[in-house]
């Protein structure tokens, strides 16, 4: 496998065709500036000596080792084996509502967009453990599973919104049905579910999902996204102005609330703790902490190790290329200009 260590170098390859074109407009100013200054005869005459397919020749050569160069500025690496690593920490999925209901305003900017903003500070904070991402509405499906990859994790959150999941609704019992099919209990990992919703279930058995979990050694930890007194859910168009609110079939607008009754019940269930999303605190940082006191255990990840530089190969490469460039003349080699010479003087006998 092959990975750059410092890969920032390779968007100055981006640079060389804009420096190709530099030099192939400086070429032609220089040709225009002699034919203002010089007879065009003697131009002709001392033209005859240059060869434009070296010339050719040098500028695609000091191209070439300026790409190689960029390329070993930016260290290519070679994973020599594959190996299992030990790492310690424990398994912990985040099951996020995606129904519409997330998208109300009760707290800032709306439910969904503060879910995901303290998704991505728990990423930061996270060291070993293996983190995975469930999304659902009336449906649940896993948008990453458990990796370390922090990076990627990052990605996939970025593009979750209320459309990920084609089916309407609200389907606690499925997200945590989801969460236990992708645990993997044959490693002793310490194994955890936190749900991040406003608790409006409108699909299935809640807490008979949350007891099956439980029984299997899951903790699970709930975190209520919303107000009591509920909030009506904004519709904005394209351009992002608002429209309206969503409305029922008589017309009414709907209000969304909190059921934090559920929520508490299902965080009891699977021995975990409920908390309150709120405007100003982090309830992820809160719910990691009591995370992070469980007994943290060994699972292993394979992964490529022993990666050795190779920047050096594309340095001699450079080198090489800077030396054939100053040897290379831009002059025509004697016996092709002493062939010319030969057949002019057979077109002027003749």
């Amino acid at each position: 496998m092959i990975r750059f260590a410092q890969s920032g170098y390779l968007y100055l390859l981006f640079l060389l065709p804009l420096l190709g074109v530099f030099l192939w407009v400086v070429r032609r100013l220089r040709k225009r500036a002699l034919s203002r200054f010089t007879d065009p005869a003697i131009l002709e005459r001392l033209a005859e000596s240059a060869s434009r397919r070296k010339e050719l020749l040098k500028m695609v050569t000091l191209l070439a080792a300026l790409a190689l160069l960029m390329v070993g500025m930016a260290n290519p690496q070679i994973g020599t084996r594959l190996e299992e690593v030990k790492q310690e920490g424990v398994d912990l999925f985040i099951a996020l509502d995606v129904s519409l209901s997330m998208k109300a305003e009760d707290i800032k900017p709306n439910r969904l967009e503060k879910a995901k903003f303290e998704i991505r500070n728990l990423i930061d904070r996270l060291k070993g453990d293996r983190i995975g991402l469930i999304v659902f509405a009336g449906d649940a499906y896993t948008q990453f599973p458990l990796t370390t990859d922090y990076g990627a994790a990052f990605l996939f959150l970025d593009v979750v919104d209320t459309d990920v999941v084609p089916v309407p609704g609200t389907s606690i019992g499925a997200a945590i049905e989801r969460a236990v099919e992708s645990f993997d209990f044959n490693e002793p990992t310490t194994k955890v579910l936190v749900m991040i919703t406003d608790g409006e279930n409108t699909e299935g058995d809640a807490l008979e999902a949350a007891g099956a979990a439980a029984n299997k050694g899951v903790r699970l930890y709930t975190i209520g996204m919303g107000s009591p007194d509920g909030s009506p859910i904004p519709i904005y168009d394209q351009a992002g102005r608002q429209t309206d609110f969503k409305r029922d079939k008589s017309g009414g607008v709907v209000v969304t609330k909190l059921d934090e009754i559920s929520l508490q019940k299902i965080a009891d269930t699977g021995s975990g703790v409920y908390f309150r999303a709120s405007n100003t605190q982090d309830e992820l940082n809160e719910t990691y902490s009591s995370i992070n006191a469980l007994e943290k255990r060994e699972f292993g990840t394979t992964q490529f190790t022993d990666y050795e530089d190779r920047f050096q190969y594309f340095l001699a490469a450079v080198l090489a290329l800077l030396v054939l460039e100053l040897l290379v003349s831009e002059k025509k080699n004697r016996w092709i200009a002493r062939w010319n010479f030969l057949k002019k003087e057979e077109e002027v006998e003749a």
